[in-house]
């Protein structure tokens, strides 16, 4: 970054230089436009670092497209000029974005850093930039009615309910699967049927959704294209004639339908702002918790009364009835996007080839190819997830408890099948209590983190502190444990069928805290890796969630389901109450000091 400013002021000072080499003639030109903004030239840099904090209204009109025409900037300029002039206006542009460090870098996949204002903070310095009217132009996301954004969400939560329920919604028809499969019953191939989708959600965040932070590409393009790819490979696992192809169908139906799971929430950031956005997100993330929920429900009574490749074709239609509705309404959010389609639109209309937006010229100057970007995207939360010990420590616990919420659900047709004798469809009633869990546990959770973390900071004198997010996860971790012993000994001792009910809704309502926790925890820790952070335990959660379920029939039938799930347990708590009040009480001086070291490196 140094060596950055150093270079781009001493190119400043060149122009400048050569610029003034022939100060009468410089005079002359004074009467253009442009000329008459740059006459305050000393207190031009102070008032564009105050408008980056308080943002100005009378930037130019997109209406008027005369005011962007290259005469009406420029006058009468002689080309060689023009150019002079453009030329000295980035430079000074770039020396303000590295004194104030607002690098545009690809660290993060979700969140990708953007300019506070994007570009509407340099406006005065550069005519030709491409920016939001006004602080209320109704074109940006940020200022679309409430009741524009509420259906957007809408799209957002469909886009990401198809890739959870497609993972298990096979659960409930894996005994009819594996009889025409000649799969084993209770084999670890078996289990792999229905969890190699897990896995794939830990490939295709890293591939797919740093897309969508390209202002070429931007969300809904992504958002589309995952989900009619989603679509043909369900299609494909429908009309599966072997094990071999229904694995590699549902791999690839993976790969495609988790990308809305990691895109979405970049939706919503890019719809409301800090203020709204915790009520968005929690009505958001109660939709990745009920898919695994509702989709085996469903699947129950589908397996009973029609062909078990019927469960596919009831997923497809959902999935085709999201793509056709989403692909007419769904809008493009993504603000450098829609920014850089307005640019487009004026060079066309103006003539004027100049136009730009401030994240095309950051790009255009970092002469950083897109698929290096991308690699970087990749690499990074692998590389977190080794080296920074809170990702490590707080991940493993989500890791953990992500794992045995679909260890829970492959075995639930067995536990309540041949334990309790169920029929296909009731067993599918089994899963209610779980998704009672979820639905009260976003309620009661989101109240009492927030509660929680905002007393703690006006204790603090208003200083706000990543740590004050982790009380309420050293609670909950209690829900944990216990909702394993109590379901698992239940299920063993073949006590009413409500009990396991419960001790899975349990389990599912501290399941939730841990996610709210673990990943506000995870961002505010450190901003610029906020995104990657995210990936990196995403990363961790996705390879439990896949490998749990492999080992499941052979860890119950060697230790039987209550010693089982109170091993679970005690693994439980030894992640989930030590690390939590340690990361509470040190967790500041470590997450300095492995930001430092990753910064270094």
């Amino acid at each position: 970054m140094e060596k950055d400013k150093e270079s781009l002021e001493i190119f400043n000072r060149e122009l400048e230089s050569s610029s003034s080499s022939d100060s009468n003639e410089v005079i002359t030109f004074t009467v253009s436009n442009y000329e008459q903004r740059q006459q305050e030239q000393g207190n031009r840099v102070r008032r564009s670092l105050e408008s980056i904090f308080r943002p100005r209204t009378n930037s130019v009109s997109s209406k008027d497209i005369d005011q962007f025409s290259i005469h009406h900037i420029y006058g009468n300029l002689p080309d060689e000029k023009i150019q002079l002039q453009r030329t000295q206006t980035k430079a000074t542009v770039l020396s303000e974005i590295a004194v104030n460090e607002f690098t545009h870098d690809d660290l993060n996949i979700q969140e990708e850093k953007v300019f506070p204002g994007h570009g509407k903070e340099f406006t005065e310095i550069d005519p030709e930039l491409i920016t939001w009217e006004d602080e209320n132009d109704p074109s940006n996301p940020r200022n679309w009615p409430l009741r524009t954004k509420v259906i957007m969400l809408s799209f957002v939560s469909l886009y990401a309910f198809v890739a959870p329920m497609s993972s298990s919604i096979l659960s409930p028809a894996m005994s009819f699967i594996s009889s025409e499969f000649n799969i084993e019953p209770q084999s670890p191939l078996q289990a792999m049927v229905v969890s190699i989708q897990i896995l794939a959600w830990a490939i295709g965040p890293l591939i797919i959704a740093p897309l969508s932070e390209h202002d070429n590409i931007g969300r809904k393009l992504v958002l589309d294209g995952s989900c009619l790819m989603s679509l043909l490979f369900n299609i494909g696992c429908a009309f599966s004639q072997n094990t071999a192809q229904m694995m590699v169908f549902r791999f690839f139906a993976g790969i495609f339908g988790c990308v809305p799971m990691n895109v979405c929430a970049g939706v919503i950031s890019d719809m409301f702002d800090a203020s709204g956005r915790n009520v968005a997100l929690a009505s958001y993330s109660l939709v990745p918790l009920l898919g695994p929920v509702i989709a085996p429900l469903v699947a129950g009574f589908i397996v009973v009364n029609l062909q078990w490749r019927w469960v596919f074709y009831v997923l497809c239609i959902f999935n085709g009835v999201v793509f056709i509705t989403a692909l007419f309404f769904f809008k493009e959010t993504y603000a450098p996007t829609l920014l850089k389609r307005k640019a487009e639109a004026l060079r066309k209309d103006t003539g004027n080839t100049n136009l730009h937006t401030i994240y095309e010229m950051m790009e255009q100057e970092t002469g950083e190819s897109t698929l290096k970007k991308m690699l970087h995207c990749m690499i990074r939360p692998i590389t977190l997830l080794f080296m920074h010990p809170m990702i490590v420590g707080l991940g493993s616990f989500m890791a953990f408890t992500y794992g045995f919420m679909y260890l829970m659900i492959v075995t639930f047709p067995e536990i309540f099948g041949e334990q309790y004798g169920f029929k296909k469809n009731i067993i599918g009633l089994m899963y209610l209590p779980m998704g009672f869990g979820f639905t009260f546990g976003v309620v009661f959770w989101t109240f009492c983190i927030g509660r929680v973390y905002n007393y703690l900071v006006k204790r603090n004198n208003g200083e706000a502190k990543p740590e004050f997010r982790l009380p309420c996860l050293i609670f909950c971790a209690l829900f944990i444990p216990v909702g394993l012993i109590w379901f698992g000994w239940s299920a063993q001792k073949k006590l009413h069928w409500i009990m396991p009910g419960i001790g899975s809704a349990l389990f599912s309502f501290g399941l939730v805290c841990v996610f709210q926790t673990t990943q506000n925890y995870l961002i505010d820790m450190n901003v610029r890796y906020a995104a990657s952070s995210v990936a990196a335990a995403a990363l961790f959660r996705s390879l439990f969630g896949f490998a749990f379920p492999l080992f499941a029939n052979k860890m119950y039938g060697k230790l039987g389901y209550g010693w089982a799930n109170t091993m679970c347990a005690f693994i439980g708590i030894a992640l989930g109450v030590p690390f939590p009040i340690f990361c509470y009480l040190y967790g500041e001086r470590i997450r300095n000091w492995a930001d430092k070291r990753i910064g270094k490196n």
